[in-house]
């Protein structure tokens, strides 16, 4: 079945202006219907990429959540300063810390939780 429909569109990818024989066709051409898809599938790689990096980011901190004695540096990580501060927090006594050995430095993370309440 033939149908002599012509349909003044514009390419959604290279917004030209073209006839079209349907009243649901996009683009302008094969070409422009090629790179459009490319172009949605560099998409959705590019947005599943930035989503397992924020995953891979976020994973440590939800450890570090459930644990209840943290090392200086995960203590350092989960607050969001540096291991020197960590340290100089536990000096100033603002934060409590238990020296179990001379590189055996943990915090409980309830001393934590008392911090920011």
């Amino acid at each position: 079945m033939s149908s002599k429909i012509e349909v003044q569109r514009i390419c959604h990818y290279c917004d030209k202006e073209f006839t079209a024989r349907t009243t649901v066709t996009k683009y302008c051409s094969d070409v422009c219907a090629k790179r459009a898809y490319k172009a949605r599938k560099r998409a959705e790689k590019i947005k599943n990429s930035n989503k397992e990096t924020t995953q891979i980011k976020i994973q440590p901190v939800e450890i570090l959540k459930a644990k209840e004695f943290l090392t200086v540096q995960e203590t350092a990580k989960l607050i969001g300063c540096s291991i020197r501060t960590a340290y100089r927090l536990i000096d100033n006594g603002t934060i409590k810390a238990v020296n179990l050995a001379e590189r055996m430095t943990r915090v409980n993370r309830s001393e934590l939780n008392k911090i920011f309440s």
